[in-house]
């Protein structure tokens, strides 16, 4: 049995965090996870600062203007 293919054209609908996860809910309803020491700024940011974020190009990215962070999901699901 071969897994599902990975749709390439997912969207974030929500982002929240989890202990040491970042978490995003996609569009289809599936729920993407990696940790946060992937991401250094979003490890030491603040609750604030991790809060202040917007999806950007329909979903297929999450900017944290606070952070100048932004993290792509084409990268994430890869």
């Amino acid at each position: 049995m071969t897994a599902p293919a990975i749709k390439k054209d997912a969207r974030a609908t929500k982002v929240w965090f989890e202990k040491d996860l970042l978490a995003l809910e996609l569009a289809d309803g599936r729920v993407l996870s990696a940790p946060l020491e992937w991401f250094p700024r979003l490890l030491t940011a603040t609750k604030a600062q991790r809060s202040h974020y917007r999806l950007i190009a329909g979903g297929v990215g999450v900017h944290w203007s606070d952070l100048d962070e932004d993290i792509s999901l084409s990268v994430l699901l890869e």
